[in-house]
């Protein structure tokens, strides 16, 4: 089965984190890994109630690295898209930050 998560930051800068050869990680380590990414890279809650959803804290951290990490550190994409992958408990994933939506 097919598995990877993709991270688009505009039309032709986009990532392709194939996970078929990674150990999956698991949920509750994925979702402290998520949580430790978004305080360590000072993102914002995206909504007014100050609620953050799973999708919000994988848009809010994609944007606040942005492209340069993906392209500079490979250990950081593949982890990403580990806890992306186990968080929302779906093999393939594409994440727009600019269009600010995420596709399963």
């Amino acid at each position: 089965m097919r598995s990877e998560v993709k991270v688009r930051f505009e039309l032709d800068r986009e990532f392709e984190i194939p996970l078929t050869a990674v150990e999956p990680m698991p949920r509750d380590l994925a979702r402290r890994w998520l949580d430790d990414q978004f305080v360590a890279n000072e993102c914002e809650p995206l909504r007014a109630s100050g609620k953050v959803l799973t999708a919000d804290k994988l848009l809010a951290i994609a944007n606040a690295v942005g492209p340069q990490r993906f392209e500079s550190d490979a250990a950081f994409g593949t982890d990403f898209a580990r806890a992306a992958s186990a968080a929302l408990g779906k093999p393939t994933v594409c994440i727009d930050v600019e269009a600010r939506s995420i596709d399963f």
